[in-house]
């Protein structure tokens, strides 16, 4: 079940994070960048959890997504 939720999640901040940063990704990548993000967001902000609940891992996930995105847009291959 948590890795059922995981992918949910992930897919949904891959789709939000996506979107707010102005990018075109198939769904698989938009999935994959929703997962390693939500896996980013849930390490460096897994205190949160314990304060506010699961939305703080939602913004977690997207916020990690979002660092991925732009990892990915300043480093990754050039068109």
């Amino acid at each position: 079940m948590p890795l059922l939720a995981l992918i949910i999640i992930g897919a949904a901040a891959g789709f939000i994070a996506t979107r707010m940063m102005r990018m075109e990704t198939n769904i698989p990548t938009t999935i994959a960048i929703g997962v390693i993000g939500a896996i980013i967001g849930g390490l460096t902000l897994r205190f949160l959890l314990t304060l506010m609940g699961w939305a703080a891992g939602f913004v977690g996930a997207v916020l990690g997504a979002l660092v991925l995105l732009w990892l990915w847009r300043t480093y990754g291959p050039r068109r």
